[in-house]
């Protein structure tokens, strides 16, 4: 249920939409979509994952006309994408072939093809540069670029996962196979019980803060309690569709920049001895919500006593576009409803004080 609407007041609202441009545009200089694009890209990403379109500059854009207003960007771009139409749906991505720029493991030191630091705020120093970043972007990037000429570069044509080897070792607790095709939550409705696939695209486009704080509850003991991160990985990975008059051969769109995550736990039966999985996946550098997603996934696959475990639950608050909408409404005037509370709350106490008397 999404409450957009407003009636009444006509030179109100115009007059109030008027102001709200001056809000966006009072500043001397205008802020370029390139600069959000590419200087908030952790922004973008977000944006992008839980509008479920992968469009920097659109994204970017909707930033820049809400004011950096996180569910109205997400709004804004849900709602043109909606207006899009869908000719083909892609082939499955084997992230193993992920062009990666970061990748680590929790679990083991030493991993198959390497540890990755890439980019992270991990090891950085949370001070605030009050005077600006030292060096112009400009300095950074050729500096960039000299490191990156006097290295010899390594090609790396695919990465084996962490849980490879463990499933290798028959370590890992199987998942079954589902046997129809993906669920598509943008032209289906979910219903309970629903697949994994459309579990794993819910809370891929769920809101940040809700699976972060759903997966921080897990992680204090209301559930199954602390994964371990067997491998995140970021990088790019290839999109392409069959093509037409020969399914057997597929035609390239491009790539995406995308975040995965493992993360590993302990079975519920402890006869088995083997290790449960996670999984996580969402458009960008979003490694929070990645390992957030792959912390709630766990527990959707064991039902138990606690919120995280209940799939309804999860699934149906999750989403930002509903929850913030239903929230926003409560703006909206509510005249009569809360009239009627009134009367019945009048009522009540007219009749405990001995109906002595109007109540109206």
């Amino acid at each position: 249920m999404a409450y957009v609407a407003v009636s009444g007041g006509k030179e109100a609202i115009e007059e109030s939409i008027r102001l709200l441009d001056y809000y966006r545009s009072s500043a001397e200089e205008d802020i370029a979509v390139e600069a959000i694009k590419d200087q908030l890209s952790l922004l973008v990403d977000r944006v992008m994952g839980e509008a479920g379109l992968y469009s920097r500059t659109y994204a970017a854009i909707a930033l820049k006309q809400c004011e950096g207003s996180m569910e109205e960007a997400v709004f804004l771009l849900r709602a043109y994408r909606s207006t899009l139409t869908r000719n083909y749906y892609t082939d499955p991505v084997d992230t193993e072939k992920m062009r990666v720029i970061r990748r680590i493991s929790a679990a083991f030191k030493d991993i198959n093809g390497g540890q990755m630091l890439g980019a992270t705020y991990d090891y950085t120093h949370r001070l605030i540069q009050f005077n600006g970043a030292e060096k112009s972007s400009q300095d950074i990037q050729q500096e960039l670029l000299d490191a990156l000429e006097a290295q010899t570069p390594e090609e790396i044509s695919s990465i084996p996962r962490v849980s490879d080897e463990l499933r290798n070792e028959g370590l890992i607790e199987h998942l079954p196979k589902e046997d129809q095709k993906p669920h598509d939550i943008t032209m289906h409705m979910l219903e309970f019980p629903t697949s994994r696939s459309a579990r794993l695209q819910t809370l891929a486009r769920a809101d940040t803060g809700f699976i972060s704080g759903l997966a921080y509850s897990a992680l204090r003991g209301f559930g199954q309690v602390h994964p371990t991160v067997g491998e995140l990985r970021s990088g790019y990975v290839e999109l392409s569709v069959p093509y037409l008059f020969d399914e057997k051969e597929s035609i390239y769109l491009g790539e995406i920049l995308i975040t995965e995550v493992e993360c590993f736990n302990t079975a519920d039966d402890k006869d088995q001895l083997k290790l449960t999985v996670g999984y996580g996946a969402v458009f960008g550098r979003s490694e929070t919500k990645a390992i957030a997603m792959a912390v709630i996934d766990n527990e959707l696959n064991h039902e138990g006593p606690y919120p995280t475990q209940d799939e309804e639950f999860v699934l149906t608050h999750g989403d930002s576009l509903e929850m913030n909408g239903f929230i926003s409404h409560l703006k909206l005037p509510h005249y009569v409803t809360f009239q009627s509370k009134l009367d019945s709350v009048r009522k009540t106490r007219h009749d405990e004080e001995g109906g002595q008397g109007s109540y109206e």
